[in-house]
């Protein structure tokens, strides 16, 4: 088994992507749009296929179903460089589909989980997981199946010598917890986005809870959309504002952020480096529909530095 920069347990779905007058009008009324695209989706997909479009040897462990949409889904992964060898395809399980709904600066998406759901712990390759540098659960609240054996899969990561991070991402059920709380022990580095951080830990402001999460895990870093990010590790705290680029589509900058944040962590770098390539990457990833507007670690060391002048 070869060594893994990164191993992704994740949601492994395609989005539709619909961009232009995309507020449904029922009533049977039919309306154009500017652009459309069938493209890499699910969390822990664009994590993975932003962290190999850095240079990070990188693997994706998940389901998919015996379906059109699961080989377009692994085929799109494969061109971009990532090991799909991990993930499940099972007979009887449908692959899922977010529809997103994008306006430029913002969106909303549409999910049939479909086999998000279904994957759980006994369908994870235990030798490839140990052979990563780092872990990252991707969508907690959505994969479902996987939080009763999750917490051993995370300490088995660790034993072997892997840091952990994971992204809650959002919680249609509302509850925002779903085993989190007693979960976090075992996570270096929690990456949730400003609305999510604020309902995790039901205060009022991102600074607010970055601090009371930061009491729980050792590091963290609060997407800020268009305000750029901020991050804390223990005492230390790190902000970056987001990068001038024109924006075509947000889809996937949070999971953009989260393979540069990664990549800084995997290269050793401080907490404000790693927050500041993180922002690159996110506020690059906006430049194009889905995951094309993803950069190279070239690309984003260089607007990183641009910004920095």
């Amino acid at each position: 088994m070869s060594h893994h920069d990164l191993v992704v347990l994740g949601d492994c779905n395609p989005d539709l992507l619909l961009s232009g007058d995309v507020i449904p009008r029922f009533g049977q009324a039919e309306q154009l749009l500017d652009a459309t695209e069938l493209t890499i989706g699910g969390s822990g997909a664009i994590v993975a296929a932003g962290a190999a479009r850095l240079g990070l040897n990188t693997a994706l462990i998940g389901l998919v179903g015996d379906d059109e949409l699961g080989r377009i889904q692994l085929d799109a992964l494969r061109a971009r460089s990532v090991d799909v060898g991990a993930v499940v395809v099972e007979r009887g399980v449908s692959t899922g589909l977010s529809v997103v709904l994008s306006r430029g600066g913002d969106r909303a998406i549409l999910t049939r989980p479909g086999a998000v759901g279904a994957f759980h712990a006994d369908l994870v390759d235990r030798e490839l997981l140990g052979s990563a540098r780092h872990v990252h659960v991707s969508s907690y609240f959505l994969q479902v199946g996987m939080h009763t054996g999750l917490p051993a899969l995370l300490r088995e990561a660790r034993e072997a010598g892997a840091a952990v991070s994971l992204d809650t991402n959002w919680d249609p059920s509302g509850g925002w917890n779903g085993g989190l709380r007693t979960l976090l022990s075992l996570v270096d580095c929690l990456l949730p986005n400003e609305e999510e951080a604020r309902r995790i830990t039901r205060t009022d402001s991102p600074r607010a809870a970055a601090a009371a999460l930061a009491a729980q895990v050792p590091t963290v870093a609060v997407k800020l959309g268009a305000a750029g990010a901020l991050a804390r590790s223990g005492d230390a705290v790190a902000e970056s504002s987001a990068l001038g680029v024109e924006v075509v589509d947000t889809t996937g900058a949070g999971d953009a952020f989260n393979a540069g944040f990664i990549a800084g962590r995997v290269r050793g770098e401080n907490l404000g480096a790693c927050l500041g390539l993180a922002v690159a990457c996110g506020s690059l990833s906006v430049r194009a529909l889905g995951v094309d507007g993803q950069p190279t670690l070239e690309e984003a060391e260089r607007a990183r530095q641009a910004a920095a002048r």
